[in-house]
């Protein structure tokens, strides 16, 4: 008996071995991120244009190491993003209180922590703290053509939690629907989850894509957003963000509009130009107020590592409301400013 057993198991085992062959491995951990570091200087000799990142003046100074791990079994993922350093720090906001930022948040900040689900191919659930869905610029420099950022991506939300579906009715129209917290860029909800997202993403052509946003709660304010870019030809692109944000209880907000042409050269250098428009509404007594930014910047690449040097001109409409000023410390409409950076992405 034991012996006619034998022909059998060894049968038995070269089967399940073959199954398990054929059975598809899920995918390995996905690791990735950047390292960025710039040196930057104001031609009035001190700081002036007060937008996100790359605030220090005559200094080589670093920006951020971001770690990036994501994971995907069957139809369930995760992701899993930190950062390192001061570009980390400045996106934190500060305590309504004191005015600083919070203990501790100088050694990390968490950029995205969420699950995620694939009900169908084209359903998707995902739910935690999620990078937002309003804008045109990112927080990671290897995702904005430009190193410093413009007055909508400062103004706006970096972040936000909450639950969101989305639905794909094809490659060209998807829907996205959710409620978040009532906070932008914080783990936690001020006082409850009472903001609603929505997102429609439209591609009517070949390499054109938009996105339409929407975020609004009786905490958070509502702003619309409109983000889009078109590759016109293989060397020459064009990105438009338009925004309007409204505080709530008629506190005041924003509109503005920032286009972004860049032009390709070669396969490693490309040349852009982004120009902006950001003017404040008016509240109380306070008036409104206009500032005008336009940017050069190149992007020359060397495999992972890519160069970006820049030079930035902002000026205000009215120098009565100005806070730029001069190298005497003089009320000035205008300040400019030079960067280069260097980030590597993995």
């Amino acid at each position: 008996m034991k012996i006619k057993l034998l022909p059998l198991l060894a049968l038995s085992a070269v089967s399940f071995g073959a199954f398990a062959q054929d059975k598809p491995a899920d995918p390995p951990l996905a690791i990735s991120g950047s390292v960025d570091t710039y040196y930057k200087y104001d031609f009035s000799g001190h700081k002036n244009i007060p937008t996100s990142f790359a605030s220090d003046q005559n200094s080589i100074s670093i920006g951020m190491i971001d770690l990036g791990l994501k994971k995907k079994v069957g139809k369930a993922s995760f992701v899993g993003e930190l950062s390192f350093g001061p570009r980390g720090q400045e996106q934190s906001l500060p305590d309504a209180a004191t005015g600083t930022l919070p203990t501790g948040v100088s050694s990390y900040h968490i950029q995205n922590l969420y699950v995620s689900y694939d009900v169908t191919d084209k359903f998707n659930l995902t739910a935690g703290y999620m990078s937002t869905f309003i804008g045109y610029e990112v927080i990671s420099p290897v995702g904005n053509f430009n190193y410093s950022t413009s007055y909508l991506f400062t103004n706006g939300p970096f972040q936000n939690a909450g639950f969101k579906a989305t639905y794909a009715f094809s490659d060209k129209v998807s829907l996205m629907a959710g409620i978040f917290n009532d906070g932008w860029n914080t783990y936690t909800s001020t006082y409850d989850v009472s903001t609603f997202g929505a997102q429609l993403m439209v591609a009517p052509v070949k390499g054109w894509t938009a996105y339409l946003n929407l975020a609004t709660g009786s905490v958070s304010g509502t702003i619309f957003d409109l983000t889009t870019n078109y590759q016109i030809t293989d060397a020459f692109k064009l990105g438009l963000n338009g925004a309007t944000f409204s505080k709530p209880h008629n506190g005041g907000g924003y509109d503005g509009v920032a286009l972004y042409p860049q032009l390709a050269v070669s396969s490693a250098v490309t040349f852009g130009l982004r120009g902006e428009y950001f003017e404040t509404k008016a509240f109380g007594t306070t008036p409104k107020m206009h500032v005008t930014a336009f940017t050069a910047t190149a992007n020359i690449k060397g495999g992972p590592l890519t160069f970006i040097p820049e030079v930035r001109l902002d000026s205000f409409g009215n120098k009565s409301y100005s806070s730029f000023t001069d190298s005497k410390g003089a009320v000035t409409k205008d300040a400019s400013q030079f960067s280069l950076a260097a980030v590597y992405a993995f």
